[in-house]
Parts: structure tokens; sequence; C-alpha cells
């Protein structure tokens, strides 16, 4: 299938990658995709990751509004983080980056994708 070189869909596949691409979005996006919703579920979930780059990449995919922060009125406050319609969009992309990475790449190669 051809790809259509015009500036636009440069910029907009660009961004996405991105995106998607910068250090620990993927993992949080996978880790919401795969139902943790508070932010110590989802630090729990990826190694090395810390509070800061977990606050900072939370607060990026919300702006971009793949990511919505829900704030419960519970006693205490829970807050929960949950893919938007257009997160949940990137499913199918994210399963497939998984599944070549599955097939593709020796974790061996990578020590520091292992350990964050």
């Amino acid at each position: 299938m051809p790809v259509d070189p015009s500036p636009e869909v440069c910029a907009r596949y660009h961004h996405a990658v991105e995106l998607i691409g910068r250090r620990w979005s993927g993992a949080v996006l996978r880790t919401i995709l795969d139902g943790n919703h508070r932010f110590a579920e989802i630090r729990a979930t990826i190694p090395g990751l810390s509070d800061t780059m977990l606050a900072q990449r939370l607060r990026e995919l919300e702006a971009e509004e793949i990511v919505e922060r829900r704030v419960l009125a519970t006693t205490p406050v829970r807050v929960e983080y949950h893919l938007t319609r257009k997160g949940c969009a990137l499913e199918d992309a994210l399963k497939a980056v998984a599944d070549w990475a599955e097939e593709w790449l020796d974790v061996a190669d990578y020590p520091a994708a292992a350990t964050g």
C-alpha cells in the first residue's frame, strides 16, 4: 500500500510517532489499556518509571485528549486515568507494536528496556 507523501500526512505521522514513541508513553498507554487506572497502579506496572515522569506523561497524554483524568468523589478522593475514545483507537496500533517486538526483538539485547 503506497504512503501519501503529502506534507500534511508527514506532519501528522511524525507527531503521532513522537507522541507515542516518547519514553514511557507507550508503556503508560498499554498499562491503562490493560485496566490499570490509578496512578500507583500504573507506576507499579512500569519498572524504572518515576512519579515525576509518570505525572508528566499523563499530563501530555491528557493535553492530547488521549487520556482522561477522572476525580471520583469518594472519601478519600480517588483519581483514575482512562483512555478517551481517541486513546482507545490506539489499541490496534499498540498491539501491533507489541506483537512485532515479541517476534523480532530479543529482550537480552535491550537490558535498559527490561529495567526501565
